[in-house]
Parts: structure tokens; C-alpha cells; sequence
């Protein structure tokens, strides 16, 4: 593991121990690894929402049947082997 030397206002660095202490960390390290990975899934949350919406207004609705999906895979395996070279 690497470490990130961090420079805080003494109000901050308070509020950083008052959390270790009252949400159970060990460490501000802890602490502070714990809030950048929150910060990565609700980014990459909001990135899921909006490529779902995107998708949503991207064009007419299809209907999904059993069929669809046996004809997508034959297209996909085509595609596949066209650009593998298999047969």
C-alpha cells in the first residue's frame, strides 16, 4: 500500500477524528479510504443511470422474446467467427 500525505484545517482534522471515533474506524486512514470508495461507486452509479437513460431515449422500444435473444446470438457468434476466422 502507498500512502497520500493529506493537509487539513484543524476544524477538519477534528471532524475526521470525531468520525473515527463514532463510526468505528481504526484510523483516519480507514476513514478516509472508506469515504474514497463511496465517492467510486456512487460515480460509477451515476455513470449506470445515465447510460440507462440514454438507452431509454435512444429510440423506439423493441419487444425482448425468447426469439430475439436466439437470433442476437446467432448474429453475435457470425460476427464472432468472421472476425476469428472460425467456421
Amino acid at each position: 500500500m502507498t500512502s497520500l500525505n493529506i493537509s487539513l484545517p484543524s476544524s477538519l482534522k477534528e471532524f475526521v477524528a470525531t468520525q473515527v471515533q463514532e463510526s468505528g474506524f481504526s484510523t483516519p486512514s480507514e476513514y478516509i479510504r472508506n469515504l474514497v470508495r463511496d465517492d467510486q461507486k456512487r460515480r460509477a452509479e451515476e455513470k449506470l443511470e445515465a447510460l440507462l437513460l440514454e438507452g431509454l431515449h435512444s429510440g423506439e422500444p423493441i419487444e425482448i422474446t425468447p426469439a430475439y435473444w436466439e437470433k442476437k446470438r446467432a448474429q453475435l457468434i457470425e460476427r464472432h467467427n468472421k472476425k476469428t476466422g472460425t467456421v
